[in-house]
Order: structure tokens, then sequence, then C-alpha cells
């Protein structure tokens, strides 16, 4: 779950990041006007339209013999999401766990046994009332979900342009290329590409 997590942060698989991300920002955004509810619905609705139509094709090519009656959805029919015993155990305990150490870190500051955590609990409240004012927590959200799947991305793409150009400022320069971002950097009697997919250099002399 969270190797599938990183995959969609990092837009390894672009086609899926690109549709989950998508669908998050237009959702969320679909919340400022309607209802939860009536979003849910016509997403429902939207993806049954798809559906409904793919399975009427091919009954239809399957009442013309030109198929030969395979279901087109009879992989996503076939998997397998229920959970095993130990998986739900270890589920529970993990929730279970997470609820105790809120409420235990809660009552930790609002009763005052650490002067110093409270006192940052309390700076801290304060500063969430002038966000309250400039936006609301779905405004929130959204920014939230736009920096996850954008930042970690970015921060990959520069760091070993910051380590390297940082040791050495007189180096070259940003260099685009189709197939992957890599950098160009020139040195006096090479030139050294640093591939950021898989991080790796490779030197080519002049």
């Amino acid at each position: 779950m969270a190797t599938k997590l990183v995959d969609l942060v990092y837009w390894r698989n672009m086609r899926k990041t690109c549709v989950v991300f998508t669908g998050l920002v237009v959702c969320l955004v679909s919340l400022f006007q309607l209802s939860t509810i009536t979003v849910l619905s016509h997403i429902c609705l939207g993806v049954m339209c798809v559906t409904f139509s793919l399975r009427l094709y091919y009954k239809l090519l399957e009442l013309l013999r030109w198929n030969p009656g395979v279901h087109p959805f009879q992989s996503y029919l076939d998997y397998d999401s229920s959970l095993t015993d130990k998986d739900t155990v270890m589920l529970v305990e993990e929730v279970v766990l997470l609820i105790a150490f809120a409420v235990t870190e809660i009552k930790r500051l609002l009763f005052i046994d650490s002067m110093i955590d409270s006192i940052k609990f309390v700076v801290l409240l304060y500063l969430l009332t002038y966000v309250g004012v400039l936006a609301n927590g779905l405004t929130l959200i959204i920014t939230a979900v736009i920096a996850i799947f954008s930042l970690p991305l970015l921060y990959k793409k520069q760091q070993v342009r910051w380590c390297i150009l940082g040791r050495n400022p007189e180096l070259g320069h940003f260099s685009m290329t189709s197939q992957n971002c890599m950098y160009l950097l020139k040195q006096k009697d090479s030139i050294v590409y640093v591939d950021m997919e898989h991080e790796t250099k490779k030197n080519f002399c002049k």
C-alpha cells in the first residue's frame, strides 16, 4: 500500500497519477458549490454511464458472435478486496493505537503536563484562528493535495542539481530531454549527465 502511494506521489505511472490527482481536485472543488451527497451521486452516475455503455457494447458483440462472451470488467470483479482475520486485527490495532495516542497528547497539552509544549500548542491554536479567517478547511485540503502531488517530485528533480551545483557553482546548466529529465553539467574535459530517474551519472569526453 505504501509503495503504491509513493508511486502515485512521484508520478511513476503518469496515467494513473493524472486520473487520481484530477479526480481529487475536481471532487474537492465541486464541494464548494455542491453537497457531499450530490458530488458522490454524480461521480457514481458518471462511472456507471461509462461501465453500462461498455457492458452493452460487449453484449452486442457477443450477440453478433464477435466476442466470446468476455465480461469487460471481469478482472475488477475477480479482485479480492476482502481482509483476512490477521489483516483486520492489525488494522484495528493501528487505528486504536493512533486514537489512544491522540487522546493522550491532547489531554497532556490541555491539562498543562509540560509548560513549554502547552505554550506551543496555544500559539498554534492562535495562528489557526487567523488561518480559519483567511481560508476554510476545504481550501487547505485542496492546497495540501496539490502540494503532496507536486513538491516531492520537484524536490527529487532538484536535489542532485542542488548538491552538485552547491559544491561547484561554476558547473553548467539544466537540460531537458524527450525521454527523461537530466542535468547537463559542463566540466573542463568532460560532460556529466546526471539521470534523475535512476540517480546515475555518465561521463562523456568532449
